[in-house]
């Protein structure tokens, strides 16, 4: 390579003359040609070695990177896999909120369907249980101080947009990935569910009656899911169809929602929407007139 290259240092007319004599050399033997095959040859002959090296120093360094996670969070704990429908985490935590507030879950032979108000954090916590089951998976790390749960494959239904350029409505494009869960359903092996707001782009009856048949059905073998909803009809449908009921609610305080963001056993009982429309100075006409339909729902 120095040879082939070595004419970038020239810079004056003598070593001109020279470059010119020496490229006459090599186009006539055609050197150039023959010493970058030799080098591409000795590469290849050496694939093997360059493959294990290149795996040596990945291993190497996806070690480095786990021990130093480990070594900068002191709520991680080394996973336990088994071969039951079990899933028990202590002091279970999201990895990328600070001063993120623990939970506990020991769901034997359950799924969970998780009710809560506004912000009080149920899409956060089942998005908590997913990434721990995957990093419990790939890094052997899990932000608790004890997970014990079987090999899972992860899948989810969160993050849903509609799309103009497929003319996808978010409700089909819902059905579509939803499609996907019910399929995977059938495998053998263990399956964590995770879902948000089931089927929130249609009508409340439609979505209610759907989701109750579709969490019923995903919820069979050594599958696991975890559903958060608002909609407190679903808590009775499925109460009895192997789903234990957890929710997350608040306190108003001087004039302010407080969410402790524990998770408590048993269906919601507490509502805030409107509160939160009259904490951001709705106007006082439409408080009152939505208190009032309320009471008449």
């Amino acid at each position: 390579m120095k040879f082939i290259g070595f004419e970038k240092d020239l810079g004056n007319d003598f070593s001109g003359t020279g470059w010119a004599l020496t490229e006459l050399v090599k186009i006539f033997f055609n050197l150039e040609y023959i010493i970058f095959y030799s080098f591409i040859d000795s590469i290849s002959k050496e694939r093997e070695s360059i493959d294990k090296l290149f795996c040596f120093i990945g291993e190497i360094d996806s070690a480095i990177s786990v021990a130093s996670l480990k070594a900068g969070n002191p709520l991680v704990c080394t996973p336990v896999f088994s071969q039951e429908k079990r899933l028990l985490a202590d002091e279970l935590v999201h990895p990328l909120i600070e001063n993120c507030v623990s939970n506990n879950v020991d769901l034997d032979g359950k799924s969970m369907l998780l009710t809560g108000s506004n912000m009080s954090g149920k899409t956060t916590f089942i998005r908590t249980v997913a990434i721990n089951a995957l990093l419990a998976q790939t890094l052997n790390v899990v932000f608790a101080t004890k997970y014990t749960a079987p090999f899972f494959k992860i899948y989810t239904s969160i993050r849903i947009t509609d799309d103009l350029l497929d003319d996808t409505s978010y409700y089909l494009e819902e059905v579509n990935t939803i499609k996907q869960l019910i399929d995977a359903s059938e495998d053998k092996t263990p399956c964590l569910f995770i879902l948000d707001e089931i089927f929130k782009g249609t009508n409340t009856v439609e979505r209610i009656s759907g989701g109750k048949a579709i969490l019923s059905y995903l919820n069979k073998r050594n599958h696991f899911v975890f559903v958060s909803t608002h909609d407190i009809e679903l808590t009775e449908l499925l109460e009895k169809e192997g789903y234990a009921l957890y929710h997350f609610t608040e306190q108003v305080t001087n004039y302010d929602l407080d969410f402790d963001h524990k998770l408590k056993m048993g269906p919601l009982t507490t509502r805030n929407a409107i509160k939160i429309l009259e904490l951001h100075d709705y106007p006082k006409d439409i408080i009152a007139e939505a208190e009032r339909v309320v009471k008449t729902l």
